[in-house]
């Protein structure tokens, strides 16, 4: 789903709906997706950028291959429903200099569930946080859990999250299941996402220090700072604690249809030419990122683990 090195253009906030409407763009774009749908896309897609005025910093080309992979999907663009975004990369040369700005895809864990009920394969498909005070026992053997789930909304709602669980059940009957702890997830992010950090970050210039995680979700941190903490992992905590728990059960013993297998290749990375990228975030604390300081979906790359594990490409 990549775009030609022909149809990318210098990006600017206000050429973007230039570039997608263009005679070029529009021809490969009905190649692909076609009729009406072809103008509901390109609608969709300059809404998406309208909406994040970071993308807008991105090449142009990278943006629509990204939304293109999301369209062949069947997903939406629109960062309200969560179902894949569109992430903006700076990329540096050896001098620090800023090279590129592409714009990543990024699954979301509502996209996940789209994928999982649409191929049919589960009767059942569960995640949810477990709050203070419900969970009774998890007995990992067995794979079965106790909890007491709070009844009034509100009071769960406020109620502090103190782990994740999350389960599905084939059609055939066959089920797993699964639970992390909070501390477990923090460890988890901490370990796989280089914008994140449990731990209080010293930068180069003190400008750019960041509290630790337990301080932010306490609100100690300044107005002005809160650029800092643009990784998903800070802005929407249990939005990717609930995509870890989906990613860690289905790839490792849930059938996955083409379309999740592809998803779940492609989570994270830049799709060009010649296949899909992925990125490390090499951009040092002491340069501010270019994210959507008003919108929580945004997230810098993570760096990769090892092939081995099980976590690859797991910035979730």
């Amino acid at each position: 789903m990549a775009v030609n090195n022909s149809l990318q253009k210098k990006p600017t906030s206000d050429t973007f709906s230039n570039f997608m409407t263009g005679d070029g763009v529009k021809r490969k774009i009905n190649e692909v997706v076609g009729g009406k749908d072809g103008q509901r896309f390109i609608t969709s897609i300059i809404s998406a950028v309208s909406t994040n005025p970071a993308l807008a910093e991105c090449d142009q080309g990278s943006i629509l291959s990204a939304a293109m992979l999301g369209e062949s999907l069947k997903l939406s663009p629109s960062p309200q429903l969560g179902q894949y975004y569109m992430v903006p990369f700076k990329k540096k040369d050896k001098n620090g200099n800023v090279a590129s700005v592409t714009a990543q895809f990024l699954l979301g864990y509502k996209g996940y569930i789209q994928l999982a009920i649409r191929s049919g394969y589960y009767r059942k498909l569960n995640v949810l946080s477990i709050k203070e005070g419900e969970l009774i026992s998890f007995n990992p053997l067995e794979e079965e859990i106790e909890v007491q789930l709070i009844e009034d909304e509100e009071d769960r709602e406020n109620t502090p999250t103190i782990g994740y669980y999350a389960m599905f059940e084939y059609e055939n009957g066959f089920k797993k299941a699964m639970y992390w702890s909070k501390a477990k997830m923090i460890a988890h992010a901490d370990k796989y996402s280089q914008a994140f950090s449990k731990d209080p970050v010293k930068a180069r210039d003190p400008r750019y220090n960041k509290v630790s995680f337990e301080d932010y979700e306490a609100g100690n941190v300044k107005d002005s700072d809160l650029w800092l903490y643009s990784s998903f992992w800070y802005k929407d905590f249990d939005g990717m604690a609930y995509k870890t728990m989906l990613r860690q059960l289905i790839s490792k013993w849930g059938i996955m249809s083409i379309e999740m297998q592809t998803a779940h290749e492609r989570d994270m990375a830049v799709i060009t030419e010649t296949g899909y990228q992925y990125v490390d975030n090499d951009q040092p604390p002491d340069v501010e990122p270019v994210v959507d300081k008003s919108l929580p979906a945004t997230d810098e790359p993570d760096p990769l683990p090892a092939p081995e594990d099980d976590d690859f490409y797991d910035e979730v």
